[in-house]
C-alpha cells in the first residue's frame, strides 16, 4: 500500500484548536490504529489538532515481562524508579513512535513530542494522594503540570500546520522525568491553549449516573455534585476534576466518549458520552 502524501494544513493561527487525549487501549491493535491515525489526520486537515495520549495496558505488559508488580490507587499508577523506566520507554519510545507513524501515513505531519522536549509541560511532583478510606500514598514518579504560559512549541508547531502528538510524561525544573496522567495533561495543555474542545477518548461511554446509564450534559454544578455524591468511580473523579479545571481555564466544550465512537465524536458533535461545559 502506498503511503498518503503528507498534507501539511496551512496555517490559521487565530483558530484555537482541538485537543484530543486518546487512550492507550485504542492504539494496541493495528487495525484499530489505522483507523483513529486516519480520523485523526482528516480532523487535522480541518483544524488545528494536538493528540495527547497514555499507554496503560502496554505499560502493564510490560511490566509483567519485567517481573514488576503493578502497584496503583483509585487508578491512578503508583510509579516508582523500574516502573518510571518502563512507563518512558513505552510511551515515548513504542506507542508514540507508532502514532506518529500512522498519523504521518494517514497524510498528516504529526510530531512526537514528550512533556519535557523544550519545557512543553513543567511539572512537579505530585503531592501524597488520600484515598476514599482516608489512606494516604505515595505516588512515586507522578508529575503534575503547574506551567501557566501556553506552551510555545505547540503554538508555533500549530501554527505552522504541524500535528504535535504528546506522550503523558514530563519533567520537573532539576531534569527528574514523571510520569503524569493522561487525562491531566490533556486537559492542562487544552487550558493553557484556551481550546476550542478537549475530548477525551477511551474505553467508556461517558459519565454514568446511580442508574448505570450515561449522562449526556454536566456543567459546573452538576460535575461537583457528581464527585462528591459517590456516584462516579474513583477513576472518573480524577478524569471529572482534570476537565472541570480545563472548563475553568476556557476550553470550550470538553466531551468524554468511547474511542469507538471518535468519528463521530470529532465531526458530529452529538455522539452516546458525556458533554462538559461550564
Amino acid at each position: 500500500m502506498e503511503r498518503a502524501a503528507v498534507t501539511v494544513r496551512k496555517a490559521t493561527p487565530a483558530r484555537r484548536p482541538i485537543v484530543v487525549k486518546l487512550g492507550g487501549e485504542l492504539l494496541e491493535e493495528a487495525s484499530s490504529l489505522r483507523r483513529m491515525a486516519r480520523t485523526l489526520a482528516e480532523l487535522a486537515a480541518r483544524e488545528p489538532l494536538v493528540v495527547v495520549h497514555g499507554g496503560g495496558q502496554e505499560i502493564n505488559a510490560d511490566l509483567a515481562k519485567h517481573g514488576i508488580p503493578k502497584r496503583s490507587v483509585d487508578g491512578l499508577r503508583i510509579t516508582d524508579g523500574d516502573t518510571l523506566n518502563i512507563v518512558v520507554g513505552v510511551l515515548a519510545g513504542r506507542v508514540n513512535t507508532r502514532l506518529v507513524a500512522a498519523i504521518s501515513a494517514a497524510g498528516s505531519s504529526a510530531v512526537g513530542l514528550t512533556g519535557a522536549d523544550a519545557s512543553l509541560v513543567p511539572v512537579r511532583r505530585e503531592r501524597a494522594y488520600r484515598s476514599a478510606d482516608g489512606t494516604s500514598w505515595n505516588l512515586g514518579y507522578v508529575g503534575r503540570p503547574h506551567s501557566i504560559e501556553p506552551p510555545k512549541l505547540l503554538t508555533d508547531l500549530l501554527n505552522t500546520g504541524h500535528t504535535p502528538v504528546v506522550a503523558s510524561i514530563s519533567a520537573g525544573a532539576k531534569g527528574q522525568l514523571y510520569n503524569v496522567n493522561a487525562d491531566t495533561l490533556a486537559s492542562h495543555i487544552a487550558g493553557r491553549l484556551k481550546a476550542d474542545r478537549l475530548v477525551i477518548t477511551g474505553s467508556t461511554n461517558g459519565v454514568f449516573g446511580r442508574s448505570g446509564k450515561t449522562i449526556p450534559t454536566l456543567d459546573d454544578t452538576s460535575m461537583t455534585r457528581v464527585i462528591n455524591d459517590g456516584s462516579a468511580s474513583a477513576g472518573m473523579i480524577a478524569k471529572l476534576l482534570a476537565c472541570r479545571e480545563a472548563l475553568r481555564n476556557g476550553v470550550g466544550t470538553v466531551t468524554i466518549i468511547n474511542g469507538k465512537n471518535a468519528r463521530r465524536g470529532l465531526f458530529e458533535r452529538v455522539v452516546r458520552g458525556t458533554v462538559l461545559t461550564q
